[in-house]
């Protein structure tokens, strides 16, 4: 009985290519040979230093000697590059491994196919069967690899960082290297009461302002949406284009000029209020009325948003559904509370939980509008407006506090993906769709 297969694989498993070659498949072999040797060359090269660089991040750090007299800058290892080298190589090396991994599987279905009497497919053939079958795969190969070392890999990389204690102002390379220091960071986050204090306030206004900015601009252009879809309302066109405007124009200038507009005694809305004979308020620099007025404007912004979405999803329920409701005597009350707005939700649930996630990471609004101000004598290195992201990008660029910010950030992935994902899946959108698949 002929052992094709097994030859194969042992003989790909052993290098790469030579299965190939075995099943007389010459130029595929070839290629896989050729790509074995330029990652033999690679890896031996640094796939060890990879290794060590990982387990160590570095021995020596940068210092100062003295060469003849005269004093020297030495360099050392920079634990940062190390670990960003080690990771790339380790991620080429995990993808050696797939592809070796394929090299054998292929020479083994081959060799499979020669015991059962049929050809070897010819490289031309292979081309046509990966053109034909398999183009999606093969296309999405490039971005693929785009994601793997521009989204993946930071991410992983960020996450590494939390387990170190790469902050200022004693391990900052290269003049000082880092160390692994495992879940000190996350103790204390969340334990140590100089920085737990921080986290869990600036944590619950996260949360505030996540529940009540989704809130207040969704139902606010339900609300909208619903006054303008009115039979009565005449010149419909224009208020949708008025009421788009400020979606339209970019956020950046929409919020800096709100900045300008709530700005201290003497900006305009306080002007207009003494106008009347009011007292100015403190918009931005007491810590409530800060507050408000985040709220406030971002109702500005995200209003037009979800009007756009609701009024699209209006246009899709059917007539009929209300005249049998109005057979029934329902009132417009109850119209909108049994047809209109079920419809709605069903339609825009989904669209809502992004919404409340997005908003979590509402990076935009609080930073250009108070900067995370008015100033907290309470918090470290936070301001009373300051969300989660925000926080974390003041310890990152102004405090190099880089491990406690990944730290930040991986708390806020957690909250952010298991909210989503769990109400997302308690959807009647999504369970719907489950029964229909």
């Amino acid at each position: 009985m002929q052992r094709h297969k097994a030859k194969a694989g042992i003989l790909s498993a052993i290098f790469m290519g030579l299965g190939q070659i075995y099943n007389r498949q010459f130029i595929k072999g070839l290629m896989f040979i050729a790509v074995e040797a330029v990652a033999l060359i690679y890896f031996i090269s640094n796939l060890g230093r990879a290794f060590w660089g990982m387990t160590t991040l570095g021995e020596s750090p940068s210092r100062l000697e003295k060469v003849k007299g005269i004093a020297k800058m030495v360099p050392g290892d920079h634990s940062i590059v190390i670990l960003i080298e080690s990771l790339i190589t380790l991620l080429f090396f995990v993808l050696f491994l797939i592809v070796w991994y394929m090299n054998i599987r292929d020479a083994y279905k081959i060799g499979a196919e020669r015991e059962n009497g049929r050809p070897s497919h010819t490289f031309k053939q292979s081309v046509r069967y990966i053109l034909d079958y398999k183009f999606a795969q093969s296309f999405l190969l490039l971005p693929g690899m785009g994601i793997l070392f521009f989204t993946i890999m930071p991410i992983i990389f960020m996450i590494m960082l939390a387990f170190t204690n790469y902050a200022a102002p004693n391990h900052i390379p290269p003049a000082k290297l880092v160390d692994w220091v495992g879940f000190e960071t996350f103790r204390n986050l969340l334990v140590l009461k100089t920085w737990s204090h921080t986290f869990y306030g600036v944590l619950t206004w996260t949360i505030i302002w996540a529940v009540l900015s989704t809130i207040t601009t969704y139902f606010g252009g339900m609300l909208v949406a619903l006054l303008i879809n009115q039979k009565g309302i005449r010149f419909k066109g224009m208020w949708r284009m008025l009421l788009i405007i400020p979606y339209a124009i970019p956020q950046m200038i929409s919020l800096l000029l709100m900045r300008n507009l709530f700005n201290g005694q003497f900006g305009p809305i306080n002007q207009y209020l003494g106008f009347f004979g009011l007292d100015g308020l403190p918009w931005l620099t007491d810590p409530f009325w800060a507050k408000v007025t985040v709220i406030v404007v971002n109702m500005w912004v995200g209003i037009p948003v979800s009007m756009l979405l609701i009024m699209g999803v209006l246009t899709t329920i059917p007539r009929d559904m209300y005249e049998a409701a109005e057979v029934d005597g329902a009132t417009n009350y109850q119209k909108f509370r049994i047809v209109t707005l079920p419809m709605i939700l069903f339609s825009t649930a989904p669209t809502l939980i992004m919404q409340f996630a997005g908003n979590i990471n509402n990076f935009n609004a609080i930073f250009l509008l108070t900067g995370g101000n008015p100033v907290n004598g309470n918090y470290q290195y936070a301001g009373s407006t300051d969300l989660l992201v925000t926080w974390l990008y003041k310890l990152t660029l102004d405090q190099n506090k880089n491990n406690m910010a990944s730290a930040i950030g991986i708390i806020l992935f957690i909250i952010v993906a298991g909210f989503s994902l769990y109400n997302y899946r308690r959807t009647k959108s999504f369970q719907e769709e489950d029964m229909i698949q």
